[in-house]
C-alpha cells in the first residue's frame, strides 16, 4: 500500500540527507521525494511516497520523530488529500502530428511552453494517475526527454 508522508523539518543543510538516510538504513525504498521551503523560510516540507504496510510505516514515523530537525510527521491518506506532481515532456512533432498533440494537451489542460519545427515542450501538473495518462497518450509521438517531479500533498481542510 502507498503511503504519503508529509514531514516538516528545520530548513538546515543536511536534513534531507538525514531523513532519506533513515529510509536507506531500514532498506525501505522511496518512490518519490519532494522538498521545498514553506511559508516560513526556517521550515521545509518534505513529501515522501513509500510502499509498505501500516506497521512498518508507523515504525518509520517514530524513527523520523527522533531526528533532531524533524518537527512533524503525518501519513496523509490519498482519499483525504490533494496530491500533485509536475512533468515537463519534449515530444517529437511535425506538421501532421502537431495539432493532435496540442489537442491532447487541451484535453488534459497541459501547456505548450516551447515549440520548434520538430518538437513541442509540454508542462503538465496533476495527480499521479493524470500524469501517467498524459505520458501514455504522448508516447506514440515519441518522447525525446522527460523530467518529472516527486509528489507533493496537503490534506483536505474542513474550512479554508
Amino acid at each position: 500500500m502507498k503511503h504519503v508522508l508529509s514531514i516538516l523539518v528545520n530548513n538546515h543543510p543536511g536534513v534531507m540527507s538525514h531523513v532519506s538516510g533513515l529510509f536507506t538504513r531500514r532498506a525501505y525504498n522511496i518512490d518519490s521525494i519532494a522538498v521545498g521551503v514553506t511559508e516560513d523560510p526556517e521550515i521545509s516540507s518534505m513529501t515522501i511516497v513509500v510502499k509498505g504496510d501500516a506497521s512498518v510505516v508507523e515504525q518509520v514515523k517514530k524513527q523520523l520523530l527522533k531526528l533532531p530537525d524533524v518537527i512533524k510527521v503525518q501519513d496523509i491518506a490519498y482519499n483525504e488529500s490533494i496530491t500533485r506532481e509536475l512533468v515537463l515532456i519534449i515530444v517529437e512533432s511535425n506538421d501532421k502530428t502537431r495539432l493532435e498533440i496540442i489537442s491532447i494537451c487541451d484535453v488534459f489542460k497541459g501547456k505548450i511552453v516551447d515549440m520548434t519545427d520538430s518538437a513541442l515542450m509540454i508542462e503538465f501538473s496533476g495527480n499521479a494517475r493524470q500524469v501517467n495518462a498524459i505520458v501514455q497518450m504522448l508516447k506514440k509521438f515519441g518522447i525525446k526527454e522527460m523530467a518529472r517531479t516527486g509528489q507533493i500533498a496537503l490534506p483536505y481542510q474542513s474550512s479554508i
